[in-house]
């Protein structure tokens, strides 16, 4: 019979999911989950100046947001000390990701990211036709002089760098960063992901810069915010750039609520403040737990940690599988070379306690597995 079909790039990709749901572990595997740490979300929640503005706005749901974004966009740029037209928000940085992907890419242009980096990136350029060139990681690092090479060699017109780093917690300083950026081709677009900027070290985030014509820089609400769910994200730099977007977004795709929360996180500093310390004090607690197991934690600039199960990727992944059948949900690296890792989202103290209740036996029952 036949059937409308679908344009010849979209019949060539494969159905995917870039990340699998706690919810859908558990509903495969029919065991409750207990802690969830894989995420990378901010168990420690919200303000609670947020959920408190929600709940004043749940009644107005009925209404659609405001499609400009006006009072957040505006907030967002006193906050970054731009201007209004040199920010945009959006769903979360994943949603922010494929319109600048849409924007700028072809079917056929070539693409640089680091060999293992964050994959819902790679499932936008290759959702729009455009051909990735992954560069291994140099140990735990993405390799800044390899990724401005292969920008050099292929002529790519965009190039993706997470500073702090996800998958492992590792970050470059801001001078790095920099002249990374000057480094690369003035046509090529740079794609700066700093999700993770407010539990960075100082010095690592680089000055604001909106006159480079060729740097986008994101940022979200979903890490130390605690806003995860109502994603919310927000990218900033020149203003022809963040016009760009004007062209295509979903004008109403940021929700009335998650205005609503942004604003009140953006103004919470001492919630904010907090969130940070609980953070780095849980990074801390999961490191030692990790060395009490003899696994070596990494540093991390992030709320997440990755640590070296000290084996291969096939052991890695038991242990993950271990941990799952013991309800405890993280995730791992997948590329070679950062496979033997695991990675492990910071957590309030009761579900930190369970990692270090079941990680002891994920351990023996992997080794036992190997």
């Amino acid at each position: 019979m036949p059937q409308p079909p679908f344009s010849p790039l979209v019949a060539r990709l494969p159905e995917t999911v870039p990340f699998v749901g706690p919810e859908a572990l558990a509903r495969r595997s029919g065991i409750p989950l207990r802690a969830r740490i894989g995420a990378n979300e901010s168990g420690f929640g919200p303000s609670p100046k947020v959920v408190a503005a929600v709940a004043a706005a749940a009644p107005q749901s009925w209404a659609y947001p405001d499609p400009e974004n006006h009072d957040l966009r505006a907030a967002l740029a006193a906050h970054l000390g731009i201007g209004m037209d040199e920010v945009v928000a959006g769903e979360g940085i994943d949603g922010l990701l494929g319109l600048a992907v849409r924007l700028f890419i072809a079917p056929g242009d070539a693409v640089i990211t680091s060999l293992g980096a964050y994959p819902t990136f790679n499932y936008h350029v290759a959702g729009f036709g455009g051909v990735l060139h992954g560069v291994p990681y140099a140990g735990a690092h993405e390799d800044l002089s390899a990724l401005a090479d292969r920008a050099r060699e292929t002529g790519a017109r965009m190039v993706y760098l997470a500073n702090p780093d996800n998958p492992m917690g590792s970050h470059w300083p801001a001078e790095a960063v920099e002249a990374f950026i000057t480094a690369l081709p003035e046509t090529c677009l740079l794609i700066l992901d700093e999700a993770y900027g407010e539990t960075a070290p100082a010095g690592t985030l680089p000055p604001i810069d909106t006159a480079r014509p060729n740097l986008l820089r994101f940022r979200t609400f979903s890490k130390a915010y605690g806003l995860a769910g109502l994603r919310i994200g927000y990218a900033f730099g020149n203003s022809r750039l963040v016009g760009g977007f004007e062209r295509i977004r979903n004008h109403f795709g940021l929700n009335r609520l998650g205005q609503v929360a942004a604003l009140a996180a953006l103004a919470d500093h001492d919630h904010l403040g907090w969130a940070v310390g609980a953070i780095a004090r849980a990074r801390g607690r999961i490191a030692d737990i990790a060395r009490e197991n003899g696994l070596a934690p990494l540093p991390s600039a992030t709320n997440f940690v990755t640590i070296d199960c000290g084996g291969d990727g096939d052991y890695a992944s038991l242990v993950l599988a271990e941990l799952a059948q013991r309800g405890v949900f993280i995730r791992k690296p997948m590329a070679p070379g950062l496979d033997r890792h695991i990675r492990i989202s910071a957590a309030p103290d009761s579900e930190l306690d369970i990692l270090a209740e079941t990680l002891p036996q994920a351990l023996r029952a992997a080794y036992g597995a190997g």
